[in-house]
């Protein structure tokens, strides 16, 4: 029990709103969730103590409007908010509107987010700590002959990155001179589409390194601690599928001095909370270099939790309420593993499929934990991150962590969307990953998945146009006024039928007569057109970039099917688009 904090405002949702109401639970505070029109029937929302609507679906009308939410902060006499991870976890303005309106902050101060938020002057913290770095600019670049001068002095690859972001959002690597142009914009896009914020660096990019981070949690009391490395480098797109602890092969020597790099980084920014350092791993197996530092709880602390037995999140909500850490140096017992269920279709270069999760059933036994935030008809939408659950195995050792997580990944049941569930299954199979001798890019590199059978799940189907209404009840005596949503129905019209409900603007559909053409070129997945590359009557070559579509805030590059002319051009930026859309015509 917390005795100066009495409730807890989640401003996030899916699988870590769930686990933070549930560590709060056990803490006896009163949980407060929030939640999007499109969430209203969601897990997190049914768990909590009490939910507030923030909004339609979109992110940037809900879980990011930094108002909106502290007008439910205040509304609800929260005492503290947790922001969970993404949305407007390290974003320092709202942590300093949280406590402006007198309310505890759940993580680091705004001025640590500020400073470790931003790549640049991260890597300008860590230098000063004397951590070494990866050679790159500490300024943003602002145009592309800057960017063309770094590649000249320093040579190809590189990489093109957010300073607000993580994760791997507004990341692009270029490997040749004529791919400068292209993914400098594309970083900028979504760099400003993640975080509100266009400004890019630019780093030497290391081939073949591992992606190891730190977990680092410190009290505002001086006590700091870490708690071991991950070994994040299993990825595609630059983002995580597998992580495990601890790292494999990584030396004791080599782990001591990550650690005392990793708080060296954090009192550099006067942290408090828990957070985490990532390095780069070279091929050496020794050398590492600072990366960034999230200031927040992270995706993969589970297997964190599962080697130590600590549950970082209510040590975040301790440490927020102003005590001190309830522990300290804590040695790794056994090891864990945790595997992304991302709602992709592996043997389609991962593209997200979004879609209603028909059946849903999670494994169990001994060492075994799930984090999700779904259930059967569950939707996993267009909207938000394709994240369905984390698959989270322990062992004595390695090998035995394996083997559970073969067995729980084969007994995992999802029907309705493509996972990443076979896609663990083959690399599990690998001698690379057997062995731990993989790296950032083994994935892509080294694998193919273009055998494995896919049952392509239909698009959602169109959101019926809802409306607000209300209804007077008694309970108890009192009386209130219930608001509910219910679809928006026409007057019958004559002769008495009833007309069907009416429905938002349709999407672009496919056109059957036209899809089978080796010159059409359709969506492979729901999402939103953020660029057309040429025009209508332009010649186009087999290969070239023509589209870029936006799904689930990643973008996909879609290319050109066959030489040709752009005969019929549909779609425009801002479009969106269902599966299967044809978006142009190639002849």
């Amino acid at each position: 029990m917390i005795s100066s904090v009495k409730s807890v405002l989640i401003a996030n949702r899916g699988e870590i709103a769930v686990r933070v109401i549930r560590a709060a639970a056990e803490l006896g505070l009163r949980t407060i969730a929030v939640y999007s029109e499109l969430d209203r029937d969601a897990v997190h929302v049914e768990l909590a103590d009490e939910a507030w609507n923030i909004g339609p679906p979109p992110a940037a009308e809900s879980y990011l409007d930094i108002e909106r939410i502290i007008e439910v902060v205040q509304e609800s006499g929260a005492d503290a908010v947790h922001p969970g991870y993404g949305f407007l976890a390290e974003n320092a303005d709202f942590a300093r509107a949280v406590m402006d309106a007198g309310r505890i902050w759940v993580g680091p101060s705004p001025e640590a987010i500020a400073l470790m938020g931003d790549k640049i002057s991260a890597r300008r913290a860590a230098e000063a700590a004397g951590v070494p770095m990866v050679p790159g600019t500490l300024d943003p670049v602002t145009s592309l002959d800057e960017v063309a001068a770094f590649a000249s002095a320093n040579g190809f690859p590189l990489a093109i990155k957010a300073a607000a972001g993580g994760g791997g959002r507004g990341l692009k690597v270029v490997r040749a001179e004529d791919e400068l142009e292209p993914a400098f914009e594309s970083a900028g896009r979504e760099a400003q589409a993640w975080f509100g914020n266009p400004e890019v660096y630019i780093e030497r990019y290391l081939d073949r390194p591992r992606h190891i981070e730190a977990q680092v949690i410190l009290d505002g009391h001086g006590n700091g601690v870490f708690l071991g490395e991950r070994d994040c480098s299993i990825q595609r797109r630059h983002q995580k599928l597998i992580e495990e602890t601890p790292a494999p092969g990584l030396d004791d020597a080599t782990r001591a001095k990550i650690g005392e790099a990793a708080i060296a980084v954090a009192h550099a920014a006067d942290y408090v909370n828990a957070g985490t350092v990532e390095f780069l791993l070279d091929d050496d197996g020794t050398s590492f270099y600072f990366l960034e530092m999230n200031t927040r709880i992270q995706v993969e602390h589970t297997i964190t939790e599962m080697v130590t037995g600590i549950d970082l999140v209510k040590e975040q909500l301790r440490i927020a309420a102003g005590e001190k850490l309830s522990f300290g140096p804590t040695p790794a017992n056994g090891h864990a593993i945790e595997f992304r269920i991302n709602a992709e279709d592996a043997s389609n270069n991962f593209l997200p499929n979004p879609g209603d999760l028909v059946e849903y059933r999670e494994p169990a036994g001994l060492g075994v934990r799930v984090d999700s935030g779904v259930r059967s008809g569950s939707s996993i939408s267009q909207y938000y991150d394709n994240m369905i659950a984390k698959l989270v195995v322990w062992g004595r050792d390695r090998d035995e962590a394996m083997a559970r997580g073969r067995r729980c990944l084969s007994a995992f049941v999802i029907r309705g969307v493509e996972t990443t569930i076979p896609a663990h299954l083959e690399i599990m199979a690998t001698d690379a990953f057997v062995d731990g001798d993989y790296y950032t890019r083994y994935v892509e590199e080294q694998m193919d998945f273009t055998h494995l059978e896919s049952h392509t799940a239909p698009a959602l189907p169109e959101e019926e146009e809802n409306e607000e209404r209300s209804m007077t009840v008694e309970v108890g005596g009192r009386r209130y006024t219930v608001k509910f949503w219910a679809p928006v129905m026409s007057a019958p019209v004559a002769g008495g039928a009833r007309p069907s409900p009416r429905r938002r603007p349709p999407k672009l559909e496919r056109s059957g007569a036209a899809a089978d053409g080796a010159g059409v070129v359709t969506a492979p997945m729901q999402g939103t057109i953020v660029k057309v590359h040429k025009p209508a009557g332009s010649p186009v070559e087999a290969g070239e970039p023509i589209i870029v579509l936006e799904a689930m805030k990643m973008e996909n590059e879609i290319k050109a099917p066959a030489d040709g002319e752009i005969v019929d051009l549909r779609v425009q930026p801002g479009d969106t688009v269902a599966v299967g859309a044809v978006l142009m015509v190639i002849k």
